[in-house]
């Protein structure tokens, strides 16, 4: 997109003056020196600790119940590593599930963010919007076109809004089909409507059913290598053939979670993907690819790239690593005026950041199979090969679970999509665990529905390949108090 626009406004002048620029570049710099000075772990300070304890405190009050972590950022970090409000500093493997890609006080991103705060307004919109917004939705639609009909962008300010608009896409090119075909252990966000799609009953609970919903099998290695995976993929097509058959013309869409975040870091198989792909297409239904968790993280910058699945996406929603989310869609798919709107779209900061990191992620080196993320991938297997190597006890074989995900490796995910799972993938345990590495300066998430696993989403955009040692040498202590 033509980067002249409004050249030669009062706000060009602004955003060019010298003494915007000076004052940018001293606030870098003092960025710079104070993030230098975070260099490890450390334990909170304890002039610091009855002040945290406090606002902790209030915190819960406020929210009604405590955070998970009594985690509080202090505004501050280097990296990998992030000081929190109590002095302490951690490794931060989880970035926020996902949304820092990028790390702690990265300095590229906080110029963006300080050329953005000069914006005459916070917030931009569908009816007012200065260029930003377009110019990162712009540059999105050229990296998503590549290798995929998809040509069109609208933007929102969370990744259950983009899966909610891609949900009205879907349903008024398909209308009056209302039903939506999911993959078991799915996770579409927490909307009344996202919530009845996902496969967690908790986070419905009380809400009124009102969406027809079909779950379908995920892909399963152990049971597809204990039948054969054409069979597997015959039983999983005759799944789906019964759906269709038994609710003819209903379905507006299928929700393809190329690999499952919250489910697990459940991977696949690209035919089996494509055959459910194109059994959608035979019977003219949406297939609607939701990389909110994936986008920027596999050795592709999407995850559709990965399994070379681009031919058959209609819609796509994207979030997290991009700090605006947005649902992107083919030609075909283009809504009549009316159905997508919003006050909000987001805000400058969001979209210079987002523009700049896609701009980051554009780069030659990073994607690939020998690419930088394939290259952390191979270095987080291989410690955790060493850690069950060192404490087998800590990994005994995860047991069949009826109605569970199978599985055969302790490791799993994909570049920058990393799971492990100790403890047999035991639920109490592994939340142990999560919790003893927090306390001893790693911060994890689990994830699964049975087993259970530690996963991490980590800052792979500015870690070095020399931390994953580093970061192990305190999993091991975390995990040692539970193993214990």
């Amino acid at each position: 997109m033509e980067q002249t626009l409004a050249r030669g406004t009062l706000a060009d002048a602004l955003r060019t003056s010298p003494n915007v620029r000076q004052a940018i570049d001293a606030i870098i710099e003092e960025v710079r020196r104070s993030s230098a000075q975070i260099t490890d772990i450390r334990p909170p300070r304890e002039d610091l600790r009855e002040s945290y304890d406090a606002f902790m405190e209030r915190v819960a009050q406020i929210r009604g119940r405590g955070l998970y972590y009594p985690y509080i950022g202090s505004g501050l970090g280097n990296g990998a590593l992030v000081e929190l409000a109590d002095g302490s500093v951690k490794w931060d493997m989880i970035g926020g599930i996902g949304v820092n890609f990028f790390g702690h006080s990265d300095p590229e991103l906080i110029e963006e963010a300080l050329i953005a705060s000069l914006d005459d307004v916070v917030k931009h919109g569908n009816l007012q919007s200065n260029a930003d917004a377009y110019r990162f939705a712009d540059k999105l639609i050229e990296c998503a076109s590549r290798s995929s009909r998809l040509r069109h962008c609208f933007l929102t300010t969370g990744g259950a809004l983009a899966n909610e608009n891609a949900l009205k896409i879907c349903y008024q090119k398909h209308k009056p089909a209302s039903r939506v075909i999911v993959f078991k252990d799915c996770f579409m966000g927490r909307t009344v409507t996202m919530a009845q799609l996902g496969d967690q009953p908790a986070y419905r609970d009380g809400i009124p059913l009102t969406v027809g919903v079909d779950y379908m099998p995920f892909f399963d290695e152990v049971a597809a290598q204990r039948m054969g995976h054409t069979r597997f993929i015959d039983m999983a097509l005759m799944h789906l053939e019964q759906y269709i058959q038994r609710y003819p013309k209903q379905h507006a869409a299928f929700v393809f979670e190329l690999i499952q975040g919250e489910g697990g870091f459940n991977t696949s198989t690209r035919d089996y993907f494509k055959a459910l792909m194109e059994c959608c297409k035979a019977h003219d239904i949406a297939v609607w690819d939701d990389e909110i968790q994936t986008f920027g993280r596999t050795t592709d910058m999407f995850a559709y790239e990965h399994l070379d699945l681009g031919e058959y996406i209609d819609v796509l929603t994207v979030g997290k690593m991009t700090q605006a989310c947005a649902c992107l869609f083919s030609e075909e798919y283009n809504p009549a005026p009316g159905l997508l709107s919003g006050t909000f779209t987001g805000e400058t900061v969001s979209f210079r950041v987002g523009r700049r990191i896609l701009e980051r992620l554009d780069t030659p080196g990073r994607y690939g199979d020998d690419g930088l993320h394939a290259q952390h991938f191979r270095a987080f297997e291989e410690q955790v090969r060493a850690l069950a190597s060192r404490h087998p006890d800590w990994f005994p074989k995860v047991p069949e679970i009826r109605g569970g995900t199978n599985v055969d490796d302790i490791v799993g995910g994909c570049g920058g999509m990393m799971r492990f799972t100790p403890f047999a993938g035991d639920k109490t345990r592994v939340v142990n665990a999560c919790r003893a590495l927090y306390d001893e300066g790693v911060i994890t998430f689990y994830c699964g529905h049975g087993p259970y696993h530690i996963r991490m989403l980590p800052p792979l955009g500015v870690m070095s390949l020399d931390d994953w040692p580093r970061v192990f040498e305190v999993v091991e202590r975390g995990l040692q108090k539970v193993g214990a």
